[in-house]
């Protein structure tokens, strides 16, 4: 099992961390918050061949860290995964919505330039502009939408565009995302945690906690733990090779 949206080196303790995924067999997309942090966030998976790391630069920090855009496009070509990345909507973000548009469209437009990157997609309260942009970057092969929480109607239409979604223990702790999850395609669903933003019981998640996820999957789909397993399996392995150059 993969967890797909984790931030391995924001945990007190990353090292730790990241030994205890690896000798637990726990895949982790590692995203990062800004290009700076590639390095140090990349040597984390380095001879840990569970752990791949995503190169990003979140929405939210995307004013004070638009001008390390020129290290995102030098790091692109050492991975095939981008994240965390995307837009933000809410009240806190939309002072610097122009900076956010800029940074995404410019991680867009490189990465389709590849056609080959798996992209971890950021969309609180901007799910409609997120799926305008990708819409407009039509090569964009492989987006998930990390903690999808938009309508129905803007969940058809990621469907309609092709997206992935990555859900996680929090997500499916309240009946609006389990409501959401519940009408996603299946063979589009992965796990995530979101670890260590996203919390349980007051409790930040470690990745190991997708198995609260995967529980959490096969209550909804009500089939045996067998089926569910199957399925989020043939799912990663699915996404992975679509995301193979």
């Amino acid at each position: 099992m993969i967890d797909f949206h984790c931030h391995l080196d924001l945990y007190p303790d990353p090292l730790p961390t990241t030994d205890q995924c690896q000798e637990q067999g726990i895949g982790v997309l590692s995203v990062t918050t800004t290009p700076s942090a590639w390095p140090g966030t990349s040597h984390l998976g380095s001879g840990r061949p569970m752990i791949r790391t995503a190169l990003g630069l979140h929405p939210q920090l995307a004013r004070e860290r638009k001008h390390e855009l020129s290290l995102f496009d030098s790091y692109l070509s050492e991975t095939r995964f981008v994240g965390e990345v995307g837009l933000d909507g809410s009240p806190a973000f939309r002072s610097f919505w122009a900076d956010q548009i800029e940074v995404f469209e410019h991680v867009l437009s490189r990465c389709e330039d590849t056609e080959d990157k798996i992209l971890s997609i950021h969309s609180r309260g901007a799910v409609t502009p997120v799926l305008d942009a990708l819409e407009y970057h039509a090569h964009i092969q492989t987006p998930i939408l990390h903690w999808f929480s938009g309508t129905k109607a803007e969940l058809q239409r990621a469907i309609d565009r092709g997206c992935w979604f990555s859900v996680g223990p929090a997500m499916l702790a309240g009946a609006k995302g389990r409501s959401l999850v519940e009408a996603m395609p299946r063979d589009k669903i992965l796990l995530e945690t979101d670890g260590p933003f996203a919390q349980l019981a007051g409790r930040s998640l470690r990745p190991w906690d997708i198995e609260q996820a995967r529980v959490g999957l096969t209550k909804l789909w009500n089939v045996d733990v067998t089926t569910a397993d199957e399925s989020i399996q043939i799912n990663e392995s699915t996404l992975l090779s679509q995301g193979s150059s």
